[in-house]
C-alpha cells in the first residue's frame, strides 16, 4: 500500500504516516504559471493500493482539483485500488436545496470525485448523514467523538459535566457524545438564523445553571454559534463553557472572535491545515486524529472491520 498526499494538510499526512510507520510517496504538486494543477508521481503505484489525503478546505476549490487530478494520475498509473481520504469534505453543508434554483453542490462533487477514478472514500464526521449516499462507491464516515470523550475525561474529570447542542440539527451527535461521557445530561441550544453566517440564539432547553458545559459540533467556520451559544448558557448560570469542533474551518474574523468570547477553550481536530491563522490566541487547542486515521486505513487495507473502532 502507499499514502501520498497534495498541498492541504501536510502535517496531518505526515503525522498519519508516521502511524503508520510508511514513508509518504514522492509526488509534485504544482502550478503553471495560469495556475493550473499539475501532478506527477516519482514511484512506481501500479497494482498498489493507493490512499490519497487531502482534505478539501481553504481553498476548496484548488484542493478539491489537487485531489481530482491526483486520483485520474493514479488510475492511469494503473493503481490497483485507489481510496480518496478527506479528513475534511469541502461544499458538504451544500447538501440539499435551501430555496428554488439552487445545487445540491456535495453530491456534485461526490460525483466529480468517483468519475474522476476513486474505488473508496474515507471522511471525518460528515455534516450530513447522507451524504454517504451521494456517492456510489464505498464510502467510510469516521467519528471524532472516541477522541474528543477521551480528551473531556483526561481534563475535565470529576466536573459537574453537560453536553450541548448549539442547534436542534446536532442532537444526534451531542447524544452521543454525552453517552460515551457516562450518559452526562444533554442540553439544547434554540437558535434562529435569519440569514447564511448569522445566528441569534433564542433560549436553551435544558437547566444549565452550575453545569460544566460541553458544546459539540461539526463544524465552526464564523464561529458565531458558537460564541453566541456560550454566551447564552454563561448567562443562564453556567459554570464554564468549553466547546469541541471536529472542522475548525474559522474563515474571516473566526479567530478573534472566539479570543474575545465566553468560551473558555475551543478543541479542534487537525483536520484542516489552518495552524497558521490560529496561532494569535491561546483559547484555540487541537487534537490530533492521525491516529485514527492511521488506524482506518490500517483496517481498510486489511479488509477488516472500520466500524469495530467504535464500539
Amino acid at each position: 500500500m502507499k499514502l501520498m498526499t497534495g498541498n492541504s494538510n501536510l502535517p496531518l499526512a505526515q503525522a498519519v504516516a508516521a502511524y503508520m510507520e510508511i514513508p509518504l510517496t514522492e509526488v509534485s504538486v504544482r502550478r503553471f504559471a495560469d495556475e493550473e494543477v499539475f501532478v506527477e508521481i516519482h514511484e512506481n503505484v501500479r497494482g498498489e493500493d493507493v490512499f490519497v489525503l487531502q482534505s478539501t478546505g481553504f481553498p476548496a476549490n484548488d484542493n478539491l482539483m489537487e485531489l481530482l487530478i491526483m486520483i485520474d494520475a493514479l488510475r492511469r498509473a494503473s493503481a490497483r485500488r485507489i481510496t480518496a481520504v478527506l479528513p475534511y469534505f469541502g461544499y458538504a453543508r451544500q447538501d440539499r436545496k435551501p430555496g428554488p434554483r439552487t445545487p445540491i453542490s456535495a453530491k456534485l462533487v461526490a460525483n466529480l470525485i468517483t468519475v474522476a477514478g476513486a474505488d473508496r472514500v474515507l471522511s471525518v464526521d460528515l455534516h450530513a448523514g447522507q451524504i454517504q449516499g451521494f456517492f456510489d462507491i464505498p464510502t467510510d464516515n469516521l467519528y471524532a467523538a472516541p477522541v474528543m470523550s477521551a480528551d473531556i475525561q483526561a481534563r475535565f474529570a470529576g466536573k459537574n459535566l453537560m453536553v450541548v447542542s448549539p442547534d436542534v440539527g446536532g442532537v444526534v451527535r451531542a447524544r452521543v457524545l454525552a453517552k460515551r461521557l457516562d450518559n452526562a445530561p444533554l442540553a439544547i441550544v434554540d437558535k434562529r438564523r435569519e440569514r447564511a453566517g448569522e445566528s441569534e440564539v433564542m433560549n436553551i432547553i435544558g437547566e444549565v445553571e452550575g453545569r460544566f458545559c460541553i458544546l459539540i459540533d461539526d463544524i465552526v467556520d464564523s464561529a458565531g454559534t458558537l460564541c453566541n451559544a456560550a454566551a447564552a448558557l454563561k448567562e443562564a448560570g453556567a459554570e464554564d463553557v468549553v466547546a469541541y469542533v471536529t472542522h475548525g474551518v474559522l474563515s474571516g474574523g473566526a479567530v478573534a472572535r472566539v479570543a474575545g468570547s465566553e468560551l473558555r477553550e475551543l478543541v479542534i481536530t487537525d483536520s484542516l491545515g489552518n495552524r497558521d491563522s490560529i496561532g494569535t490566541t491561546n483559547r484555540i487547542r487541537h487534537l490530533p486524529i492521525a491516529p485514527l486515521l492511521g488506524e482506518a486505513i490500517k483496517r481498510i487495507a486489511d479488509e477488516t472491520s472500520v466500524s469495530s473502532l467504535f464500539d
